[in-house]
């Protein structure tokens, strides 16, 4: 009979530890992007060509090229080139200081937006991911265009998850505001 009993209480407290594993995964498996326009979710997904980097961010909502870059100056030089190259410059500035658009520094400036994101989810990977990838709905007086290259509507070819990365890591890295720097932790 105490064998019988052990028994079942084995099997169920390994049912329940498989599921909880089950749920724990489940609900890691996968960053779910959501759209700062609408709030609906961004279909992005992994992709062969996607880099490691790429692949790890899709699953955690975490730039891995930021901390990489803010121990490796030489690899950051890869960011900036991301930014410059796919004109982020044309109106956020060639030293991210607003031209057109917001000032990606929040180091003080004369503009509304200029010591604060104009979206607060930009304060994270996730949030900054969202707004360029899906584009916003102009609350800084314009809007970002649709970036990444698997949403319909995007700027010309489009940017993969892995240039969008590249190019948050450098805006990150030369963030001159307040508040916390919650992307370095």
């Amino acid at each position: 009979m105490f064998g019988n009993k052990a028994l079942k209480s084995t099997l169920l407290v390994s049912v329940l530890a498989l599921a909880g594993l089950t749920l724990s995964f489940q609900a890691n498996a996968a960053c779910n992007l959501v759209s700062t326009v609408d709030g609906k979710p961004l279909a992005i997904k992994a992709v062969d060509t996607d880099t490691p980097e790429a692949k790890q961010f899709l699953e955690t909502c975490v730039n891995p090229y930021t901390k990489l870059y803010a121990a490796d100056a030489e690899a950051a030089k890869k960011g900036k080139r991301e930014y410059n190259y796919n004109n982020c410059t044309g109106c956020h500035g060639g030293k991210l200081e607003g031209v057109m658009a917001p000032s990606l520094r929040k180091d003080g400036g004369t503009g509304a937006f200029d010591t604060k994101w104009v979206y607060a989810k930009n304060a994270t990977d996730k949030g900054m991911f969202e707004s360029i990838a899906g584009g916003t709905p102009g609350a800084s007086g314009g809007t970002m265009f649709i970036w990444h290259n698997q949403l319909p509507g995007k700027t010309g070819d489009g940017l993969s998850t892995d240039q969008i990365l590249k190019a948050i890591a450098y805006i990150r890295l030369n963030y001159k505001g307040d508040g916390e720097k919650t992307w370095l932790k």
